[in-house]
């Protein structure tokens, strides 16, 4: 009896210094550059929707500015990480769920300033939520999926999409050539409604691919 006990305090023991191990390495990754760089964007979006809700032009010019920095760290902090060898748990965490929280908010916001209709941003949204469901229950079935062209196209429109409704202005636009006034909340609504066919195909293809993994892994284990 009096070994099973020692066995007991000692199993308890190791367990407890096994955790602290743990949340000191946690500790240790999220004071890591790239994963400071994810947290500094998460941080920048309760910003953005403020200088939103103030609706100036120059409140939005600003708005724009910052939303602009969060995608420049969301480039630099993966560059960064996998440069370093810094990749890590809490990172490939934080990083997608950075990315979604600054969209999705952001598009929120923008639905009653009448600057993108509420169907197109429900939608975005709900193709994220289904693929980061699918893309879990692949996880726990130990496949991986990788992500395909078209969602890369569809981020790309996505993000400058957004960043024009943000600016949410006419401006006098001359890139060598004079395209006169422009209403960017036009060009924003066309681009994320290009990036809507993307995310629309792109998730089909991934549920295709989600399909045919699991039919074969089926198929191996039968």
């Amino acid at each position: 009896m009096g070994t099973e006990v020692v066995g007991e305090v000692l199993e308890k023991g190791a367990i407890r210094r096994i955790k602290r191990e743990r949340r000191r390495t946690l500790w240790e990754d999220a004071k890591n550059l790239p994963n400071l760089l994810t947290f500094a964007r998460i941080l920048m979006i309760p910003l953005v929707l403020v200088l939103l809700s103030r609706g100036a032009p120059r409140d939005c010019f600003w708005a724009a500015g910052v939303y602009s920095l969060a995608a420049l760290t969301d480039m630099l902090d993966g560059y960064l990480a996998r440069r370093q060898g810094l990749v890590s748990v809490l990172g490939k965490f934080l990083d997608p769920l950075a990315d979604k929280l600054i969209v999705s908010g952001t598009l929120v916001w923008l639905v009653p300033m009448g600057r993108i209709p509420a169907w197109a941003v429900v939608l975005l949204i709900s193709r994220e939520i289904t693929i980061t469901a699918l893309r879990s229950i692949a996880s726990t079935e130990g496949l991986v999926i990788a992500a395909g062209d078209g969602g890369k196209v569809k981020t790309a429109l996505q993000m400058v999409g957004i960043l024009c409704l943000i600016l949410g202005y006419p401006y006098h636009v001359h890139f060598g050539i004079d395209f006169g006034v422009v209403d960017l909340i036009h060009v924003g609504r066309l681009l994320v409604y290009l990036s809507l066919v993307f995310s629309i195909t792109s998730a089909a293809k991934y549920m295709g691919l989600f399909i045919d993994a699991i039919d074969a892994k089926n198929r191996g284990t039968a």
